[in-house]
């Protein structure tokens, strides 16, 4: 009844959190609340099974690839480029139609593994999605640099013209907190979130190395650009608590928003298994309107079950006027909270078991008539029957009291992609992606509304390889975009 229901919500609405996909992709899922809906007019549930890979199209490059890639378009220029940065410390432009090299930008060597304490990464150069600012023609992203056997986070800005280094830069991390007497262990912090752009300021989060090995802290580093120096910081008052969800930090209403993982050998909540709240100026929220965690924060803690493994969604219902974030956990719950006061400690509006085991994705949201969907991937994916599948589901989130958050649907999915969700308009149609990243390497589209897959590669031809787990897809200039390991693949959208 709930699948009926949904299906028969779905309206043309003011686009929520969408971003057209003719104009620059300068972030993350396409805009700063990482909602992760691209407009795509021609794209519908009929149309969806003529996407086809582009076998022209040449996307090569050097080296594994975790993050996403953006999309810019010079003022007046007849193509826009695909902007890819590796782990082999290289940053790429490839023009958008045929995928062939504009530029190519080293910025030093990476780090082996053999020269970290743990980590799953060979070799570390860049993770974290970059950022760009479309104003300054610019694009910043932190590097794990090997200097001379020293392994550095340093951050840079290049031109999106050539890819020259700008004026300043790079700056390292380490080197600029001492100087604000803030200790920072570059060989145990690692950079996986993506950047964030607010206020003209660069924000650059960090966590530790899969192991969760050495002395780091969760935070976030505040960078002005112009000139280009280092702020200050956020850091967890325990060790620990990395911030590493692959979307990094979310934006609404000039807040940036994000979650922790668990800290080490904390008895009293020391910022772990948390949401918070921050202005630009990264001061540390004390007040339960800027913070949350769960009421079993210490027993995650000890468990490993990070709710800093999703970045937090802000959300708003339509017609509503209370703004909403939604955080998911590795304890397989979702949480839904309310912007204007995240309830500190066990202040929840609702809690919804999203997931049967870990969930370590980043999400996308769609707006229907009363409700927005939220789309994740999980290896136990919570279904409206109370089944779990490997795979993919969406929650709805909803006005109506003692029922503000229950799944929606569920479909399997042999993979562990980050989904998007294209519509026509911003709300109608809606077509939720994701790829078989680590699994069948394959593209899957499924109906927003039902969860039906109608999309699940037209042919042989359109399997990719290398895809690295959490891969994403941009949409821009027509296509979608998907990093693998050495390749960038394009496929073709119905316009």
């Amino acid at each position: 009844m709930k699948l009926l229901l949904l299906a028969l919500m779905l309206v043309a609405t003011p686009a929520f959190g969408a971003t057209p996909t003719d104009t620059t992709v300068a972030s993350y899922h396409g805009a700063s609340d990482r909602a992760g809906n691209y407009i795509v007019p021609g794209l519908n549930w009929r149309s969806a099974g003529t996407v086809r890979r582009d076998q022209m199209f040449d996307g090569r490059v050097e080296g594994h690839v975790y993050a996403q890639p953006l999309y810019w378009r010079r003022p007046g220029s007849e193509h826009g480029l695909i902007i890819a940065a590796t782990e082999g410390d290289f940053v790429y432009a490839l023009d958008a139609a045929t995928g062939r090299v504009v530029w190519r930008t080293a910025v030093g060597r990476p780090v082996p593994r053999v020269a970290l304490p743990c980590g799953n990464i060979d070799p570390l150069g860049i993770t974290g999605t970059p950022v760009i600012d479309a104003t300054r023609g610019a694009v910043y992203f932190d590097a794990m640099n090997d200097d001379r056997g020293t392994p550095r986070h340093l951050v840079y800005g290049l031109r999106l013209t050539d890819g020259s280094v700008l004026p300043g830069f790079p700056i390292d991390v380490a080197v600029g907190l001492a100087t604000r007497g803030i200790g920072f262990n570059p060989v145990a912090q690692d950079q996986r979130g993506a950047l964030a752009l607010l206020s003209g300021r660069i924000f650059v989060p960090f966590g530790g190395h899969y192991g969760d090995c050495g002395d780091y802290h969760g935070t976030v580093v505040a960078l002005s650009v112009d000139p280009p120096h280092l702020l200050g910081a956020w850091i967890t008052r325990a060790s620990k608590g990395g911030i590493w969800a692959p979307a990094g930090l979310s934006e609404a209403d000039g807040s940036l928003y994000f979650a922790t993982g668990n800290t080490e050998g904390a008895r009293d909540w020391g910022d772990g298994e948390g949401v918070f709240r921050v202005g630009p100026d990264l001061a540390h929220p004390i007040d339960p309107r800027d913070v949350f965690a769960p009421s079993n924060w210490k027993q995650l803690d000890d468990d490993d079950l990070d709710l800093g493994g999703v970045t937090p969604l802000p959300l708003r219902l339509p017609g509503s006027s209370t703004p909403l974030l939604i955080a998911l956990g590795k304890d397989g719950k979702a949480y839904l909270l309310d912007r204007t006061f995240l309830g500190g400690i066990g202040g929840a509006l609702a809690i919804h078991p999203a997931a049967r085991g870990v969930i370590i994705t980043s999400a996308a949201a769609y707006p229907v008539r009363g409700a927005i969907l939220v789309a994740y991937q999980a290896r136990g994916a919570a279904c409206p029957n109370g089944a779990f599948v490997p795979g993919i589901a969406a929650l709805a989130v909803t006005a109506e009291t003692g029922n503000r958050l229950y799944s929606a649907w569920c479909a399997k999915l042999d993979g562990r992609g980050a989904p998007i969700v294209t519509t026509t308009d911003g709300s109608s149609e809606p077509i939720v992606w994701a790829v078989g990243a680590e699994g069948d390497d394959r593209l899957h589209g499924f109906r927003g509304d039902t969860g039906e897959e109608i999309y699940a590669g037209a042919g042989t031809g359109d399997g990719m390889n290398g895809l690295r787990h959490f891969a994403t897809i941009l949409v821009a200039a027509g296509r979608f975009y998907i990093a693998g390991d050495g390749r960038i693949f394009a496929f073709e959208l119905p316009q």
